[in-house]
């Protein structure tokens, strides 16, 4: 395993987080971790995601420190939306996503690449993200919420993940309704999922698993 994609259940639930995360605690086990957010929408001046990423790697792996944030991105666009309807222009090559990967993978030991929103979000008519980690051949590291709802959005997404053939992970961002989260949830992540973990305590213990 080359490559970890960091996808979640849709946006705003931990994405970048749990990346930037994933940048120190690799690099504290003397390994080079890279970067790479094949596609931002929402930007109108410097994509905030991929700047974030590429700052955080830049301080632990010297082979990223010339490159700047379009190094580190294939397309950025300014609506806020699924990439297919961001790109207006429809100027997204899908070969130019892998190429890029293919292009930082050999700047690291591991490349974590970061998602747009959730697994079926079309960057095409028919191409979805969920297509690109397969066509990159990365494990995916499946990010979900701690709000109310939480548990059939995950469910849907293990199965997309499941049906694909993608081997992955998945870990609770704490973040959102932490109080309620351990009546409405945890419940049925004990008894159907006993090794669950959060981001916020077992990443760690994740990373020993991929060095």
């Amino acid at each position: 395993m080359r490559s970890l994609f960091i996808t979640a259940t849709g946006t705003n639930v931990g994405k970048t987080y749990t990346t930037l995360q994933l940048v120190d605690a690799i690099a504290g086990r003397g390994l080079r971790p890279g970067v790479y957010k094949p596609i931002e929408t929402g930007v109108t001046d410097e994509a905030p995601d991929a700047t974030a990423l590429l700052q955080a790697c830049q301080r632990v792996n010297p082979a990223f420190e010339t490159l700047t944030t379009d190094d580190v991105t294939a397309y950025t666009f300014e609506l806020p939306a699924a990439p297919y309807c961001a790109d207006t222009k429809q100027q997204i090559d899908l070969q130019y996503l892998v190429d890029k990967h293919d292009m930082l993978l050999k700047k690291c030991d591991i490349l974590l690449v970061e998602g747009a929103g959730g697994l079926m979000v079309p960057i095409t008519e028919t191409y979805m993200m969920v297509h690109l980690i397969k066509e990159i051949e990365a494990k995916a590291l499946l990010v979900t919420p701690s709000r109310l709802g939480c548990i059939n959005d995950t469910l849907l997404s293990m199965m997309a993940l499941r049906n694909f053939a993608i081997s992955f992970e998945w870990c609770v961002n704490l973040h959102e309704e932490k109080e309620m989260y351990k009546q409405v949830t945890q419940p049925y992540y004990d008894a159907v999922f006993p090794g669950w973990w959060s981001v916020q305590e077992g990443l760690e213990e994740f990373v020993d698993t991929l060095v």
